[in-house]
C-alpha cells in the first residue's frame, strides 16, 4: 500500500467516525424528543430557548437571501432620500407659513 493510499483510507475512516457520531448525536436528540413527546407538555424554558435558537436560525438564513447593495447603489439611494427629506421639509414649511398667516388674519378680522 502507498502512502497515498494509506492517507485516503486514513480520510475515510475519519470520515466514518464522524457519520457515526453524528449519527449517535441524531438519534439522543431524536429519542430525547420522543420521550418529551411521549411525557407530555415539555417545560417552558425548553420552549422558549427553543423558539429563541429556532428565530437566530430563521434569521441568519433570511440574511443569506438578502441582495446587498453596491457601494454605489447605496450613495445614489441615500441621496434620493436626503433630497426627498429636503422637499418635505419645505413642503412641510410652507404649509405652515400659509397656516400661520390664516391664522393671524384671523386673529386680526376678530378682534
Amino acid at each position: 500500500m502507498t502512502k497515498e493510499e494509506k492517507a485516503a483510507q486514513r480520510a475515510e475512516e475519519k470520515a466514518a467516525q464522524k457519520r457515526r457520531r453524528e449519527e449517535k448525536i441524531r438519534a439522543k436528540a431524536n429519542a430525547k424528543a420522543k420521550d418529551e413527546a411521549k411525557n407530555g407538555k415539555i417545560p417552558f424554558y425548553k420552549r422558549w430557548w427553543r423558539g429563541i435558537i429556532k428565530w437566530f436560525r430563521d434569521m441568519r438564513s433570511e440574511l443569506k437571501k438578502v441582495v446587498w447593495p453596491t457601494p454605489k447603489q447605496l450613495l445614489n439611494n441615500s441621496l434620493v432620500a436626503l433630497a426627498v427629506m429636503a422637499a418635505a421639509a419645505v413642503v412641510t414649511y410652507g404649509v405652515d407659513q400659509l397656516a400661520s398667516g390664516f391664522v393671524y388674519l384671523l386673529t386680526l378680522i376678530g378682534g
